[in-house]
């Protein structure tokens, strides 16, 4: 059983992103691991494992449009089973 069971992955357009500041935010209000928050001030690709994806998705909207949203269900996976 893994500890998190969803792969989260999405990219947020917007102005101004701070990729420092999202890891921070990530880091200290969501449980997961695997955290990987890249890009620049306009596009910034999030890759997370968590139990709570929605919780991703609502602070991600907040920071400017979200797109190519994939939450794929590892424990599934691991199963043999489609994620």
């Amino acid at each position: 059983m893994l500890e998190f069971r969803y792969d989260t992955q999405l990219l947020i357009e917007g102005e101004n992103l701070d990729e420092d500041a999202i890891n921070d935010y990530f880091k200290n209000n969501f449980k997961g691991d695997c955290l990987l928050a890249v890009g620049g001030e306009e596009l910034i690709k999030i890759h997370f494992h968590t139990n709570e994806p929605w919780k991703v998705l609502e602070y991600c909207s907040t920071l400017g449009e979200i797109y190519d949203i994939v939450i794929e269900d590892m424990d599934r996976q691991a199963r043999g089973l489609k994620g």
